[in-house]
């Protein structure tokens, strides 16, 4: 049976199904993980390895040159990065999208197993990327007070951990407890102590060693465990270590060397706006749902500090991914609600009542709603790439439901009744409503086969878009002509429409085109072909700029600079920051960064200021605005005192003002060499603010080298001279002891500050011979400061150097890139140096392939289905002459708005692609079936035109107009869709107009129609 008929004969079963659907719809919208962008995976993992003690150069040629050569044959292996320092080593895998990690985890863990280490080295560890692992909100914590802030903040830490949601919070600054033994190193010298043999002495008297199991006399069975520590700072200083022979007299820990408790030395300083502050990094649980998570603590901290306990102490939001998804959220969700009414006006200035209208309009919530359901079951998430996907489909869900009303009322009134005329209304387009539908639907599959970041972002989309399509169309074969067979009242306006004076006078012009088809066609190619030619010049980028309001400001000073230099040049940067006026909050992290702190190390001679603004709409300058005006103001304050680098990055992680390329070659003299003349070429050109290298050069050390014939008169070895001085450099971690509150305390044993001042006093510092001699080390070794690199990179097994470019917001990244291909073709390369381009650089130019790909093959997929449909060759070759036509209006849009050609951009295009056919498609169909009727060609072709042009007309401004809001992309959220807005409005414009006029031409042209019948 008719599904139609169906629906009008079973009204009630109809209505049934209805809220059937609904109530599921409304229960999976609630189930629906909100995020800000699809889940991506990206195929990236790292090996790291610890070497103490070994030099970069030691690091890369013992242990990664060996692991590079074991992982560069991995299966799906895309990049091989690696970086030496001292140390350790870092190794970044990166895969093809089509590889998961969890498919060659195994492969890795089997390579890195079978190399060989040398001694020392730890076992190489393997870490996946995870997005979970950084953090959806950070803000600082600051206090006005005297109360050290780190106190607090590990008080609050301690009660938020308990949100629901929450993983974990980490607190930059962490006060950190422990047991600090300083020698004096003349009071060891005179008892004629080493620092070894007093760590010895400690670890021999901190023991807790099990024995073994004893049987009692009542056979029971005890197990037994020797037990000898310290529990305090006293104990540990009463500690003996030998007795005098002359006089008798104790010798204790205390007479060689003073025992504090204290905290770990500070390393790095953290404020924000002037304030005592600290870092709270708060990370979620996975597959929690972001949005809650940071509701819930954000509500739970402000709870918090109502608490009189923390008066003074104020909560400073610097980034929360759930507040930008909660907003772009709203934004996007506004611009589909604006949408639907501006699609519903059309509706009611077309048809000019009330009933049909209200008809056409269930078809949008109860597409949507259908649309949740399927989301839901396909495990999607709500984002502003899916929520984009309904609102730029808001317009559509409409056009099936005008086709079939609008062909139900003609059917009124030729005098049918309301069932006979709502079944056969309906029955008339349905092979025309489902071959548009299936097309539209078929330009999106080949996205399904893209690969890589556009693929995991634009899938999501694609089949969203595409349930919304087929519920709609359901909607409209089964509600809407069930509905219209009980409401729908005759019309007798139609006669009376075609004779008013606007659609003679565009009967007429259909003629006139007709008369002078040539004419007309041949304009048609001229102005597509100029089109091509201005869109495969137009300027063009990634993906759009989302503006978040985020700034990081990264500071770097030569190395060896100490933290109160770095913090006098952030005080620098800091005064720039306070006069701007879109500034909300900045939180310094001064002698170390994030990432630096992540590992547990520090950098006396780096910074980090991360730095927020007020919301979009309270301010005139855009983030990218001003990270490049105030980049200029501190950059003339700082001079070349420090590296001063501004980043802005996105959710969806681009940097639209930054493109990077790096440098290969296998001669690393000639390598600098390149980077140097490159680097001079691009800071000549126009567009470009800063280029920055990640070469690092050579800092000074002080190196010792042993004299070997010396070490041997006193019978030492070289590396005992080594583990000693390292030793008495840096400190020893000595035990461990649990104090009266059960808390662990680590035990160091240090000489303080005696070795760490200047150079003469490693010169002066004494070590004991195996006679029992001490020698000064100036004795044994050379001395000398001397330069050393400080890490070695390489990137596919082959030294390599990365160029940062930072250019101006008003460049795209097609002109950018432009610039700098021009700027490397002045250079003058070895055959062996290679450049490769990394960031959105490479990103677009591996989509841009995969896009036109697309783009070919939805438009081959488009005919084959209308032919399928249509059973002919011939006429889905008439409708497909309506795409070359919308490129006119796609590439007007993309000029006059000065939007440029992005992915999101050809994601539109793609959409055209399937929208613009079902104009022909209409249009083609109504003409056959007149045509069967026994009217001419040139009959059936103006009837066609004159029935259809309403429909046409009525389905193109209901999509366009839906489409306003996105086009207008105002608000947070909104920039990603932006472009898909524009281009469609433009394209589905053109192409409109031109359909009604180019297409009965075509159709004249295959039909061989004789213009002189008109």
């Amino acid at each position: 049976m008719n599904i139609s008929r169906f629906s009008i004969k079973r009204p009630v079963f109809t209505i049934v199904t209805m809220l059937f659907v609904i109530i599921l719809g409304v229960v999976s919208l609630l189930k629906i993980p909100i995020t800000l962008i699809p889940e991506l995976n990206p195929p990236i993992a790292v090996v790291v390895t610890s070497y103490p003690g070994a030099s970069p150069q030691e690091v890369n040629e013992k242990v990664t040159k060996p692991l590079e050569a074991s992982l560069a044959t991995l299966p799906g292996i895309k990049r091989l990065q690696s970086t030496s320092q001292e140390s350790a080593n870092f190794i970044l895998l990166e895969f093809d999208w089509s590889t998961t990690i969890d498919e060659v985890q195994q492969d890795v863990l089997q390579r890195i197993g079978v190399v060989p280490m040398p001694e020392g080295v730890s076992p190489p560890q393997f870490l996946k990327f995870d997005p979970a692992q950084f953090p959806v909100m950070q803000l600082s914590l600051r206090s006005s007070g005297d109360e050290d802030i780190r106190l607090i903040a590990e008080e609050l830490e301690k009660q938020l951990l308990q949100i629901n949601g929450v993983a974990s919070v980490t607190t930059s600054g962490k006060l950190v407890e422990e047991i600090n033994i300083e020698l004096d190193a003349d009071a060891l010298k005179e008892k004629g102590y080493t620092q070894q043999d007093i760590v010895q002495l400690i670890q021999a008297n901190n023991v807790s060693l099990p024995g073994d199991p004893i049987t009692t006399d009542d056979a029971q069975t005890l197990t037994t465990r020797i037990v000898s520590g310290f529990s305090s700072v006293e104990e540990l200083a009463a500690l003996p270590l030998s007795v005098s022979p002359l006089t008798g007299e104790l010798v204790t820990l205390a007479d060689i060397a003073t025992v504090t408790r204290q905290q770990q030395e500070q390393t790095s300083i953290t404020r924000a706006n002037d304030e005592q502050a600290v870092l709270l990094s708060v990370l979620q649980e996975s597959g929690a749902n972001t949005a809650e998570v940071s509701s819930a603590f954000q509500e739970a901290l402000d709870g918090l500090l109502q608490d009189s306990r923390y008066d003074g102490v104020t909560a400073d939001i610097l980034f929360d991914q759930g507040d930008y998804i909660r907003l772009s959220i709203a934004n996007i969700g506004q611009s589909l609600l604006i949408g639907g009414v501006f699609a519903m006006l059309v509706l009611f200035a077309f048809l000019r009542n009330v009933k049909s209208p209200l008809i056409i309009g269930i078809a949008i919530p109860y597409s949507v709603i259908v649309t949740f359901v399927l989301m839901y079951f396909a495990d999607f998430s709500l984002n502003v790439l899916t929520l984009g996907a309904l609102a730029l489909g808001i317009g559509m869900l409409v056009d099936n439901s005008i086709v079939v009303i609008e062909n139900i009322e003609r059917h009124l009134a030729m005098g049918k009744a309301r069932t006979e005329a709502a079944y056969h209304g309906a029955k008339e387009v349905m092979l025309a409503l489902i071959a548009s539908t299936v097309t539209t639907v078929a330009v999106f599959i080949p996205i399904l086969f893209i690969e890589g970041l556009i693929g995991q972002i634009f899938t999501e989309f694609a089949l969203t878009i595409s349930f919304s399509l087929c519920a709609s169309l359901l909607v409209a074969l089964t509600v809407v002509p069930m509905l219209a067979s009980r409401f729908l009242q005759p019309n007798t306006t139609e006669q009376k429409r075609y004779e008013t004076k606007v659609y003679v006078r565009f009967l007429r012009s259909v003629r006139w085109a007709l008369k002078r088809r040539l004419v007309i066609l041949i304009s048609a190619v001229v102005l597509v072909a100029v089109s091509i030619f201005g869109l495969f010049n137009a300027e063009t980028e990634f993906l759009p700029a989302t503006d978040e309001g985020f700034v990081s400001i990264s500071v770097a000073l030569p190395e060896g600079t100490a933290l109160q230099k770095t913090e006098e040049i952030v005080s620098e940067i800091e005064a720039v920051l306070k006069e701007q006026a879109e500034l909300d909050v900045y939180v310094s992290l001064i002698g170390s960064t994030q990432e630096d702190q992540s590992r547990g190390s520090a950098s006396f001679n780096e910074a980090e200021i991360s730095v927020k603004l007020v919301e979009l709409a309270e301010r005139d300058r855009s983030v990218f605005a001003f990270s490049e005006d105030v980049q200029q103001q501190v950059e003339a304050v700082v001079g070349e005192q420090a590296e001063v680098e501004f980043s802005v990055s996105t959710s969806a992680g681009s940097s639209p003002t930054t493109t990077s390329f790096r440098v290969l070659d296998a001669n690393e003299q000639r390598l600098e060499e390149s980077v140097a003349q490159i680097q001079a070429a691009l800071e000549k050109q126009e567009g470009i603010l800063e280029v920055r290298s990640d070469l690092v050069n050579t800092a000074e050390e002080l190196q010792i080298t042993v004299d070997q014939e010396a070490v041997k008169q006193y019978g030492l070895l070289p590396a005992q001279v080594a583990q000693s001085v390292y030793n008495m450099t840096r400190g020893m971690l000595t035990t461990q002891m649990i104090d009266e509150n059960s808390t662990v305390l680590s035990v160091y044993t240090t000489f303080g500050d005696a070795f760490s001042q200047n150079i003469d006093q490693i010169r002066k510092m004494e070590l004991r011979a195996p006679s029992g001699v001490f020698v000064a080390l100036e004795d044994i070794t050379t001395i000398e400061v001397a330069a050393a690199p400080t890490s070695i990179r390489r990137s596919d097994q082959t030294p390599a150097v990365a160029i940062f470019v930072d250019y101006e917001s008003a460049q795209s990244l097609g002109g950018i890139s432009s610039i700098i291909d021009n700027a490397l073709e002045t250079v003058t390369l070895d055959d062996e140096t290679q450049i490769a381009f990394t960031g959105d650089r490479e990103l677009y130019d591996s989509a841009v392939d995969d896009m036109i790909m697309a783009v070919i093959l939805a438009v081959v997929l488009v005919y084959l289905v209308m032919a399928a449909q249509f059973e002919s060759f011939k006429y889905p070759f008439v409708m497909l002459f309506t795409i070359p036509l919308m490129v006119i209006g796609v590439t007007a849009s993309l000029y006059v708005t000065n939007t440029l050609l992005g992915v999101t951009a050809v994601i539109g295009i793609l959409v055209l692609v399937g929208i613009v056919v079902n104009n022909g498609i209409v249009l083609v169909d109504y003409i056959n079936q007149r045509k069967a009727d026994g009217h001419s060609t040139e009959e059936a072709i103006m009837l066609g035109v004159r029935d259809r042009v309403r429909p046409i007309c009525m389905t193109a401004l209901t999509t366009i107009l839906g489409l306003v809001p996105i086009a207008l992309g105002i608000g947070e959220g909104t920039e990603l869709n932006q472009p898909m807005g524009i281009v469609t409005i433009g394209g589905l414009l053109c192409s409109t107009i031109l359909t009604l006029y180019i297409v009965p031409i075509m159709y004249s042209y295959v039909d061989k129609m004789n213009v002189k019948d008109l």
